[in-house]
């Protein structure tokens, strides 16, 4: 699938823009446009200037008023601007008619952030969810991108052949989408067989805003060498790592895409088969950055992403990172305070990693037992069942039998227990 803005281009001078509705929050507003300007310039562009603009209601044909439009094109002339960003999705006639006026691409927050997936993505399964999410963005804007045929043919009698084309063009991403999806369901249904033989260890999954350490505390924690930068998604493929938990035992840390505000809705149920380690984990661990001025906004926006993918019932640990950058120390203890139960830490630096751990730790301790049994020689065909029901604590080999200890978790503990109940010591 052809990214939506090559990446191997020139970077592009650019201008982003944000409508909102008047009398809405300002200081918001703005913090929307960094945002974009960040994500704009992640996608390789270099952003030249920010326009940002109140209405009581968005402009059908154009999203902004005929004196911003001119406005802008004054500066696309004299900057030599060649795309404009708009913070808000835009109707193919807006974009048809920007496009006209301006003669410079223009784009909206959905395409930019389609085009960063595409080009981070590296797995087959990545690439094949960027592609479905691509798809499903193009479709309704295909009327404008076959304007060629009338500009070939010109005049009366070519729309016969356009429409033909469109939905020719039309059927064919529906087949290819049809495809994609199946496709997806085979690579989840290859997924959970893997999961199956790990889930025997206690799962963890870190889900947090886009740019909020993620990767890095995957890092600390695990000595993993998972792909960081200070970029928005830098890294899209799940990656799961093996951790240990101070009393010795294994836990399995996955790292999941990174949420962000205004996030597509068909670009998140595009990748809920990455999102499934976090469906499937038997806790989370929200991280966010405490040093950006909306992270309480951050925080909701993540919780209503897990939402939206029936991911709620779960038991959240919330981890504050970058408390190293905060210029106040009491203002940790202020959100522990309206947080009741988070951890500050920095995972850059490593703080409070062990305060984490340990809290991992009481989580795991509370979803699983440790199961002790005494094995005669001659019931050894009950021996790979117990270690394929969980984590091998202690074994010791005696003459009479094998002592055994292991850590099981509550939804094994049941089938487990009826074949080996008998060999049970209790203590």
């Amino acid at each position: 699938m052809k990214q939506l803005l090559p990446t191997d281009t020139p970077i592009e001078r650019a201008i982003v823009v944000s409508v909102v509705k008047k009398g809405g929050d300002r200081i918001q507003a703005m913090d929307y446009l960094d945002e974009l300007a960040f994500l704009a310039e992640t996608a390789g562009a270099e952003v030249i200037a920010k326009v940002y603009q109140e209405r009581v209601r968005p402009d059908r044909a154009t999203m902004i008023g005929k004196g911003k439009v001119a406005e802008i094109k004054e500066m696309i002339e004299q900057d030599d601007i060649q795309s404009v960003i708009f913070d808000d999705d835009l109707t193919p006639m807006q974009v048809r008619n920007l496009e006209k006026e301006w003669s410079v691409k223009v784009l909206d927050r959905s395409g930019v952030i389609l085009d960063i997936f595409a080009s981070r993505a590296r797995s087959m399964e990545a690439k094949t969810q960027v592609e479905l999410a691509q798809l499903q963005y193009l479709m309704p804007r295909l009327t404008r991108m076959w304007t060629h045929l009338s500009k070939q043919f010109g005049g009366i009698g070519t729309k016969g052949p356009g429409e033909t084309q469109i939905e020719t063009d039309r059927r064919l991403i529906r087949d290819r989408i049809t495809k994609l999806k199946e496709k997806l369901r085979d690579i989840d249904m290859q997924r959970k067989q893997q999961r199956k033989g790990r889930d025997h260890m206690p799962r963890f999954a870190l889900v947090g805003y886009t740019n909020a350490g993620k990767s890095t505390l995957m890092n600390m924690m695990t000595g993993a060498d998972t792909y960081v930068e200070d970029k928005l998604f830098a890294t899209l493929d799940t990656t799961v790592r093996q951790c240990t938990l101070p009393n010795g035992q294994l836990m399995l840390l996955s790292d999941t895409v990174g949420f962000i505000r205004k996030l597509p809705a068909h670009l998140v149920a595009s990748f809920r088969s990455t999102l499934a380690e976090a469906a499937e984990a038997d806790a989370l661990i929200h991280l966010v950055d405490c040093t950006h001025p909306a992270f309480k906004e951050h925080i909701q926006v993540v919780q209503e992403t897990l939402k939206s993918l029936d991911i709620e019932d779960k038991t959240v640990v919330l981890v504050f990172n970058k408390i190293d950058q905060l210029e106040d120390p009491s203002i940790i203890r202020d959100l522990q305070i309206e947080f009741p139960g988070s951890i500050g830490i920095s995972a850059v630096k490593g703080l409070n990693i062990i305060t984490l751990l340990e809290r991992l730790q009481e989580i795991a301790l509370l979803q699983s037992s440790i199961l002790k049994f005494h094995l005669p020689y001659d019931a050894m065909n009950i021996l790979p069942k117990i270690y394929a029901a969980g984590e091998i604590v202690e074994r010791e080999d005696m003459d009479e039998g094998i002592r055994i200890s292991v850590n099981v978790s509550a939804e094994r503990k049941d089938a487990l227990l009826r074949f080996t109940e008998q060999f049970l010591i209790n203590e």
